[in-house]
């Protein structure tokens, strides 16, 4: 995807450039009516992208809709942010398929009188030509200005610009400021973004789905009971587009150890999608403790509130998860090395883990999330024993809110 992205992606930009320049003309409604968000790659972006979405659709009475790899779609079902008829899906799964989807959208989207195209992506050359050929009149996204190495053809009318030092979710706010500005701006976008306008709403998640999600924790451990177990969740996984994120597989494999000898109540469960089925079931025998199962593709990713439901807490790497834990109230324990937690930290119940290595974060917009790295000190440096700590903190809590209870039961009787 980078190569293409590279080799094609900059000459394909610098010609549309000047098709713009000739042949281009503003289409559209004069305010905003019909927005299409583009945010093609990262599934935990979803989510991050969503309080942008909302104020959107509040401030500007807008109707939304959104573009998206396919095999990404479903994180975008996770919020009910956006109507499943307004969820447009491109297919990655080979250059052919990419290309013919990218016509067929560029077919749609003038059919759908798409008036304003807000690009999410960092310099993306890919998703700025969508955005550049889209015809729509507005077309808000990351500018370079100044930075080098980040071209991708002047595609845009309002040019973001990109801030490295606050959290992509204010960058996603900062866009829509874009649109709600009363005059132009170099660069727009000149607004304080207030924490609170970064907040994405807890999903309530009904009793008929807790029951089926603790049927499938059954279906991998018979003996859990809901009243008497708590779940611990560990998620090793993460993209393979940044494979540096991923703590150590060893690590995870003590923590494991660790958690089960220090509480005969928890049970820790090993999650990721079906294809990461066969590295969970290896570092459940890794384990090999009873109480620690793999649960690799044992559901859906719609499903995935549900787990988080019923569960204590979550330790993963920095990647999709992480976010997706926000919409709940599961506590998350992020382990940062190659990302930094002020840009991509979870939105929600969340404490952000990192090393603080000199050399980290190595990754940026800047070099589109490429690293030399081949050994991610940053991750290993992270000791089982550190994040025990913090997992301590919380299982303890509740087991001392138990033994309350237990106290009370036992006066009442």
């Amino acid at each position: 995807m980078r190569f293409v992205d590279y080799w094609i992606g900059i000459p394909l930009c610098f010609l549309v450039t000047q098709w713009l320049r000739l042949f281009g003309r503003p289409r559209g409604s004069n305010k905003p009516e019909r927005i299409l968000f583009i945010e093609l790659s990262e599934m935990g972006s979803t989510v991050l992208a969503n309080p942008a979405v909302r104020k959107a659709r509040q401030e500007l009475d807008a109707e939304i809709f959104f573009l998206i790899f396919e095999c990404n779609a479903e994180s975008l079902r996770l919020l009910p942010s956006v109507p499943e008829s307004h969820i447009v899906t491109i297919r990655d799964t080979s250059l052919p398929a990419l290309a013919w989807d990218s016509l067929r959208f560029l077919l749609w989207v003038r059919r759908a009188h798409i008036d304003t195209v807000v690009d999410l992506e960092l310099f993306s050359r890919y998703s700025g030509l969508l955005t550049g050929l889209s015809g729509a009149r507005r077309r808000v996204g990351f500018h370079r200005f100044h930075s080098e190495g980040l071209y991708r053809g002047e595609m845009l009318t309002h040019r973001v610009n990109y801030n490295g030092h606050i959290h992509i979710a204010k960058n996603f706010i900062c866009m829509v400021n874009a649109l709600l500005a009363p005059a132009a701006e170099v660069p727009y976008s000149k607004t304080y973004v207030e924490d609170e306008e970064i907040r994405v709403p807890l999903l309530q998640v009904s009793e008929a789905d807790r029951a089926s999600m603790r049927s499938r924790v059954r279906d991998v451990y018979p003996s859990y009971e809901p009243n008497f177990h708590r779940i611990v969740l560990l998620n090793p996984n993460s993209s393979e587009l940044l494979p540096q994120r991923r703590w150590p597989r060893d690590h995870f494999c003590a923590l494991a150890g660790r958690i089960l000898d220090e509480w005969e109540d928890v049970l820790v469960l090993i999650t990721g999608s079906l294809d990461e089925r066969e590295e969970a079931i290896e570092m459940q025998q890794a384990v090999n403790h009873p109480r620690c199962r793999s649960f690799a593709g044992m559901h859906r990713l719609i499903a995935l509130p549900a787990l988080y439901d019923i569960a204590a807490i979550l330790i993963t790497n920095d990647s999709g998860p992480a976010h997706f834990s926000a919409i709940t109230a599961i506590r998350s324990l992020v382990l940062f090395g190659p990302e930094t937690p002020r840009l991509y930290g979870s939105l929600g119940n969340t404490e952000s883990i990192t090393a603080g290595l000199a050399c980290s974060p190595c990754v940026s917009a800047a070099n589109q999330k490429n690293s030399a790295c081949n050994d991610p000190v940053c991750m290993s440096m992270i000791t089982p024993e550190r994040v025990l700590a913090s997992v301590r903190a919380e299982l303890d809590k509740g087991s001392q809110g138990l033994r309350v209870l237990t106290r009370i039961a036992g006066a009442s009787s």
